[in-house]
């Protein structure tokens, strides 16, 4: 009896923590879609945040998402919340957070925008901006 209320215990445990779990992601740092209450969310716990609007045609995406890899893996960024828009089927949103074209960056601390890169292929800038949202 005592091992089965400890196993639903434990499930009941994993199912509140659920929302954090899909809201973040199973990985800091780990690129995700963008989606609202997952931004929202992170905002409102203070997590450092960076906002990356790709296409999968641009050389210079390309060129950024090894670099913002590298940097996944780095402790100091272990907080580190990467969101992707894309380029052509988000516009909404690119309005939304003023950027004008693909390759852009965007690094938020919590709920404030506290820099902000377009076309940045160098890892030591790219990781100085990152540092920013720390």
């Amino acid at each position: 009896m005592t091992r089965r209320r400890t196993v639903l215990m434990l499930l009941a445990v994993l199912l509140a923590l659920s929302p954090f779990v899909t809201a973040y992601g199973a990985r800091a740092g780990e690129a995700r879609p963008f989606a609202e209450d997952a931004f929202a969310a992170a905002q409102a716990a203070g997590r450092p945040i960076v906002v990356e609007v790709t296409a999968p045609w641009c050389p210079i995406c390309r060129a950024q998402k090894p670099i913002l890899a590298k940097l996944d893996e780095d402790r100091r960024f272990k907080d580190l919340v990467l969101f992707e828009i894309d380029f052509d089927t988000q516009k909404a949103l690119m309005r939304r957070f003023g950027a004008r074209q693909q390759s852009t960056l965007i690094a938020f601390k919590g709920s404030k925008e506290v820099g902000r890169s377009v076309g940045e292929t160098q890892p030591e800038w790219i990781e100085s901006l990152v540092e920013k949202a720390l």
